[in-house]
C-alpha cells in the first residue's frame, strides 16, 4: 500500500542572474512621468490632432510621393496613403496640393490609414448628381464613349448612362458622331442603391419646344391660317410643323374628293398653308385642315346638272347598299343596288362594282343643300319590262342563262333586265331534285317556257320540264296498279326508297314493301320487281312494293291450294251420293220381301217382351239374333 501512495510536492523554482533588472529603465535622456502629468500632456497632445472616422471626405495635403502611393497629411496622427493611379487625371502633381480624399479605413491591420481621391470624388459627385435631380438643374456632360443603346457621359467626373432615345428628339442612329463632345444634360433618373444615373439631353429640347408651343398656341385662333412644313405622313394624315409646335393634317381635312392615302397629294419637308380648324389647350392638339381654303364643290357645281341628268364619274367607295360616283372631286352621288339593273334579281354590289370604275349615270334626285344625290344605272335603257307582254308572252318557248340557284329555284336571265323563276317542282316531270344544283349550274343555259307573268311584282313564272308533253297521261297506261315492273333503287331514307321504274321514271317504296321473302330488305343499286300498288296522276306519284310480289305470290299459292281441297271434297261428296243412290235401288228394289221381314221382326220383339229374361234365355237370344 505505501508504495502506490502519491505525493504532491511543490515545484522547483531555478534562480537565474539578472532576475530582478528593471527593463523599463533606460538612463539615456528618460524622463518619467507621474499618472497625472502622464494624462495632462497626453489631452495637451491630442488636442493639436484631428478626429476622423471612416466613410468621411477630409481635405489631405500632398508630403510625399513614391512610385506607388501619394502621402497625404490629413491632420490626423498618422498620414495617410492614396494609390498614385487615382491622380492620373492630375498633370502636374507636387506636394503641398490639397485634394479632397475619402476615409477607407482610419487604421488597418498594419495600422496605416487608407484614403482615397477616387471615391471622395465619386461620393461627391453623386450628392451634386442628386441635388442637380431634385432641383432639375442642367448640368454639362462630356460624352466618353459609346454603349449597347447609348452613351456614357461624365457628370461632375462620374460616369451615367444617356439613352439613344434620349439624345434628341429625332430618331439617332449613329452615335460615334457625338463621343468626345460636352453637352448640356438634365439628370431624370437615380439609383441609390447602385449609385447610378440616366440623363438626357432630349428632355432639355423638349422643355425649349414646350415654351415654343406655348407661347404659339397661345396666340392660336380658330380659321386662323398658318404656314407650315410637313414633317411626317402616315396612313391617317400628315403632322405639320408651325414652326416649333406640330398639328394635325387629317386625312378627310386634305381634299374635298377621297384619296387612299395622304401621299397621294402630300410630301415630305413641302411647304403649304393650312387652316386652323380646333385646338385643345389641355391635350396640346392643333387640328389643320387644307381643303378648307378651296370652296366646298357642291357651291361651285354646275347648275345645269339637275333630275334626269347624265353624270360620268369613278367609283370611290362600295357599301352593302351601293356605290357611290364621284362626278367631281367633293361631288357624289350614291347608286344603290335596287337602281343597278331592271331585274330583280339580288345584286352583290360588292361583286358588282369596282373601286375607281367608271360608269355614267342618269341623275334621280339632287338636294345641294345636303349636299346629296342619287344615281341610276338601270334608267340608262328603257324598261323592259314596258313591252314584256309582247316579247315574252305566256307560254313562250325560249332560252335562258341560270344566274343564282336556291332550295325552291333557278333564276334565269332571258333578256337584259328581265328574269324569272324555275320552280324546282318545274324541272322535271319524272325525277324529283332535293336541290335545283342536282339538276343544274350557274352560267348555264336552259330551255323554259313562260308560263305567267306578273306586271306589278315584276315577276315571270317560268317552267323546264313544259318544253315536253306531259308523259303522265302515257305512264298512267304503261304502269297501271298491279303491274310488275323491274326497277333500281337509287337511294333509301328513313321512311322508304327512291325506285328508278323504266322510261326514267321514279317511284317510291315504302319501308315495309322493301322486304325479301328470304329475309333483309332491297339495298341501293340493287335491282329487283317492283309491284305498283298505287298511281295518281295530278300528285305525280307511283308507289311501288317488293315484297307485295311475293306475298301475293303465297296468297295466290294458298288459294289454289284451297280451292283444290274444295274440288276433292266436293268431287267425293258428290261420289258418295252417287254411290248411296246405286244402293237405294239394289237392297230396296223387292218391298215385299221387305214387309215380310220386318212383320217377322216385330212377332219376335212381342213375344221376347212376354217371356221373362234369364241368363240363358238373353244368351240364346243373342245367339240367335
Amino acid at each position: 500500500m505505501e508504495e502506490n501512495t502519491l505525493v504532491n510536492e511543490a515545484p522547483q523554482t531555478t534562480v537565474v542572474a539578472h532576475d530582478d533588472f528593471d527593463w523599463s529603465v533606460d538612463k539615456r535622456n528618460v524622463v518619467r512621468y507621474n499618472t497625472e502629468d502622464h494624462k495632462k500632456y497626453d489631452e495637451q497632445y491630442g488636442a493639436t490632432l484631428r478626429t476622423i472616422e471612416n466613410d468621411e471626405i477630409v481635405k489631405g495635403s500632398v508630403v510625399a510621393i513614391t512610385g506607388t502611393d501619394v502621402v497625404l497629411n490629413v491632420g490626423f496622427k498618422s498620414d495617410g496613403l492614396v494609390p498614385l493611379s487615382e491622380f492620373r487625371d492630375v498633370e502636374e502633381l507636387k506636394v503641398g496640393d490639397v485634394y479632397d480624399v475619402y476615409v477607407v479605413n482610419k487604421e488597418d491591420k498594419k495600422g496605416v490609414l487608407q484614403l482615397s481621391r477616387k471615391n471622395a470624388r465619386m461620393l461627391k459627385a453623386w450628392e451634386e448628381i442628386v441635388a442637380a435631380h431634385a432641383n432639375g438643374t442642367v448640368v454639362t456632360g462630356k460624352i466618353i464613349s459609346k454603349t449597347k443603346g447609348g452613351l456614357i457621359a461624365t457628370v461632375f467626373g462620374m460616369e451615367t448612362f444617356l439613352p439613344g432615345s434620349q439624345i434628341d428628339v429625332k430618331p439617332i442612329t449613329d452615335y460615334d458622331v457625338y463621343v468626345g463632345k460636352t453637352m448640356e444634360l438634365k439628370v431624370v433618373k437615380i439609383n441609390e442603391a447602385i449609385k447610378n444615373a440616366v440623363v438626357s439631353h432630349k428632355a432639355l429640347i423638349e422643355s425649349d419646344i414646350e415654351a415654343q408651343r406655348e407661347a404659339i398656341i397661345g396666340k392660336l385662333e380658330k380659321g386662323q391660317v398658318l404656314e407650315g412644313v410637313i414633317k411626317n405622313i402616315t396612313d391617317f394624315g400628315a403632322f405639320i410643323d408651325l414652326g416649333g409646335v406640330d398639328g394635325l393634317l387629317y386625312i378627310t381635312d386634305i381634299s374635298w374628293g377621297r384619296i387612299a392615302h395622304p401621299k397621294e397629294v402630300l410630301e415630305l419637308n413641302q411647304k403649304l398653308n393650312v387652316v386652323v380648324l380646333d385646338y385643345d389647350d389641355n391635350k396640346k392638339r392643333i387640328s389643320l385642315g387644307l381643303k378648307q381654303l378651296q370652296p366646298h364643290p357642291w357651291d361651285t357645281l354646275d347648275m345645269g346638272i339637275d333630275v334626269g341628268s347624265k353624270v360620268t364619274g369613278k367609283i370611290v367607295n362600295i357599301e352593302d347598299y351601293g356605290a357611290f360616283l364621284e362626278i367631281t372631286p367633293g361631288v357624289e352621288g350614291l347608286i344603290h343596288v335596287s337602281e343597278v339593273s331592271w331585274s330583280n334579281t339580288p345584286i352583290n354590289s360588292r361583286e358588282f362594282f369596282q373601286l375607281g370604275s367608271t360608269y355614267e349615270a342618269v341623275v334621280m334626285t339632287i338636294n345641294r343643300e345636303e349636299r346629296k344625290m342619287s344615281l341610276s344605272l338601270k334608267r340608262m335603257t328603257e324598261d323592259p319590262w314596258v313591252k314584256i307582254a309582247e316579247k315574252f308572252p305566256v307560254g313562250t318557248r325560249t332560252k335562258g342563262v341560270v344566274k343564282n340557284l336556291t332550295p325552291f329555284g333557278v333564276f334565269v336571265e332571258l333578256a337584259e333586265g328581265i328574269g324569272g323563276m324555275i320552280h324546282v317542282s318545274d324541272l322535271s316531270w319524272v325525277k324529283r331534285y332535293n336541290h335545283p344544283s342536282e339538276f343544274t349550274k350557274v352560267g348555264a343555259e336552259l330551255e323554259v317556257v313562260v308560263l305567267d307573268i306578273d306586271n306589278d311584282n315584276r315577276k315571270l313564272t317560268l317552267g323546264h320540264k313544259q318544253i315536253e308533253e306531259d308523259p303522265w297521261d302515257t305512264f298512267e297506261n304503261v304502269f297501271p296498279v298491279g303491274s310488275v315492273h323491274e326497277a333500281t333503287v337509287l337511294s333509301v331514307e328513313d321512311k322508304g326508297a327512291i325506285v328508278l321504274l323504266p322510261y326514267g321514271l321514279e317511284a317510291f317504296a315504302p319501308k315495309k314493301h322493301l322486304a325479301k321473302e328470304q329475309g333483309g330488305t332491297v339495298g341501293v343499286d340493287e335491282k329487283a320487281e317492283f309491284k305498283v300498288i298505287e298511281f295518281s296522276r295530278n300528285d305525280k306519284k307511283i308507289i311501288v312494293s317488293h315484297a307485295r310480289i311475293w306475298e301475293d305470290a303465297k296468297k295466290e299459292t294458298i288459294e289454289g291450294e284451297k280451292k283444290e281441297k274444295k274440288a276433292e271434297r266436293e268431287k267425293a261428296s258428290k261420289t258418295v251420293k252417287d254411290l248411296q243412290k246405286g244402293i237405294e235401288k239394289t237392297t230396296l228394289g223387292d218391298l215385299s220381301a221387305l214387309s215380310e221381314l220386318k212383320e217377322k221382326m216385330d212377332a219376335k220383339a212381342k213375344k221376347d217382351a212376354e217371356t221373362p229374361k234369364t241368363e240363358e234365355n238373353t244368351a240364346e237370344g243373342e245367339s240367335a239374333e
